[in-house]
């Protein structure tokens, strides 16, 4: 195995990891309208996610970093043919954070509501706008000779990519469902689980769809055993919650996650950015890398960062592992 496909695996595992993590945090967000009842109830969702949101992010910046780095050209066309799409996540980010740090500054009933407000549309679209970027990257776009994307806004909102994107929203909010009921005690837990089971059933609908699409189009052996780990992970993701195993439920809808986008990956290598004008147009992980020297020195800085990043990250979610409830939100923050 060569350099560049090492990165193709890595940034892959980059993805698959912000999808998960960012991904429950998405759905809590969505979840602050579907589930919460009341402000109190609000301020403990938003209080599930407080000390990892944020953390949950980094995994997005290494993997678009290392993109750059990695594969200049897919960079160039990704982010010069989804500009719009991307330019709306990055602002629906931005708006996002803000939203959890400024909520609570005043005490305005209309000023929480706004921020609180921005939390869930800012949660909500780019869950979708996700899926149709990623199925849009997997079914190929308009790429020419130049390797320069000709195509427009419209062409990204096909019905292959708007299945892709009900499937991430519905799949984020699932987890989202699971980590609340995981996160939280009293009625909202016993909310989340019933909710769950509905967003669960729905979501197995959705992504059999997609994911048999997928495989039919692009698939191979690999790709389908990762559809059938994510089905039955699925399965028993929703199993697990009717028992009331919320930690093996969420294990097993973060299973669904990792098998779900590494399928995604599976059926796109060696490509990495597909043209549907013309097989030979299509970016690959050898025409659009780095050069091997630069490869060589990102690789070094990976094996000595990665570990350090994931061990942090993994004390934050222990240091903040305990369930919490309206009891536990203060008066003067309602």
């Amino acid at each position: 195995m060569e350099l560049h496909d090492v990165w193709f695996v890595l940034i892959a595992v980059l993805w698959i990891g912000y999808f998960f993590l960012e991904g429950f945090d998405f759905g809590v967000g969505v979840l602050t309208r579907l589930l919460a009842r009341n402000r109190p109830e609000r301020r403990v969702l938003i209080n599930t996610i407080g000390p990892v949101w944020d953390g949950n992010e980094v995994w997005l910046l290494s993997a678009g970093g290392a993109t750059f780095a990695a594969f200049p050209e897919w960079y160039a066309t990704l982010f010069s043919g989804f500009y719009l799409p991307l330019l709306l996540i990055l602002v629906c980010l931005i708006v996002r954070g803000v939203a959890f740090e400024y909520r609570a500054k005043r005490p305005e009933e209309k000023w929480q509501r706004n921020w609180e407000q921005a939390i869930f549309w800012c949660s909500l679209l780019p869950a979708f706008l996700w899926g149709v970027a990623f199925a849009n990257i997997v079914r190929g776009v308009k790429i020419d000779q130049s390797h320069e994307y000709v195509g427009n806004v419209p062409d990204l909102l096909n019905p292959y990519a708007l299945l892709g994107g009900l499937v991430t929203l519905s799949l984020f909010t699932f987890h989202g469902a699971v980590f609340t009921a995981l996160k939280t005690v009293g009625e909202i837990r016993e909310r989340a689980r019933k909710l769950a089971l509905w967003l669960g059933l729905a979501t197995a609908v959705v992504a059999a769809v997609f994911l048999l699409w997928t495989q039919i189009d692009n698939g191979d052996g690999q790709s389908l055993a990762a559809l059938i780990v994510a089905v039955v992970a699925l399965v028993a993701a929703v199993a697990a919650n009717q028992a009331g195993r919320e930690g093996w439920s969420f294990a097993f809808s973060g299973v669904t996650i990792v098998a779900a986008v590494a399928m995604l990956f599976l059926t796109l290598f060696p490509n990495v950015m597909p043209s549907s004008l013309n097989e030979d147009w299509s970016l690959t992980v050898s025409n659009a890398s780095s050069s091997p020297y630069t490869l060589k020195i990102m690789t070094w800085c990976a094996v000595i960062a990665t570990p350090i990043v994931m061990l942090y990250q993994g004390w934050t979610y222990w240091v903040f592992r305990k369930r919490i409830g309206t009891q536990h939100i203060a008066e003067t923050v309602h």
